[in-house]
């Protein structure tokens, strides 16, 4: 098992932080990625994040109430080592790839 934290992500528009409004999960509760995990309000607008992975919520970093900057944590999550990859990134290739060259024949 590994642990995953899940910052604040940038809500655009030049937004910094957010206010946690209500906590839609629990510690000790398993949930699916895209499950509603908290409601944020920001100056602009309330905001309903969901879960960028599947695990165990361990922890809530933040209560209700609570002022979140961007790239602070909001919640820990307990994964399987084999799905612990962050949301949004491109697996590395394992092997390279092999090109294979053509030589045309000469016109001459």
């Amino acid at each position: 098992m590994v642990e995953i934290k899940f910052n604040l992500p940038d809500l655009g528009e030049g937004l910094v932080d957010a206010t946690v409004l209500e906590w839609l999960v629990s510690d000790g509760e398993f949930i699916e990625r895209g499950q509603p995990l908290v409601e944020v309000e920001t100056t602009k607008s309330t905001i309903e994040l969901p879960s960028p992975q599947s695990g165990k919520v361990l922890r809530l970093h933040a209560g209700q109430g609570d002022v979140v900057n961007v790239g602070q944590p909001l919640v820990s999550f307990e994964v399987e080592e084999d799905q612990a990859g962050i949301v949004g990134t491109v697996p590395a290739e394992n092997k390279p790839s092999k090109r294979i060259t053509l030589k045309l024949p000469d016109d001459d």
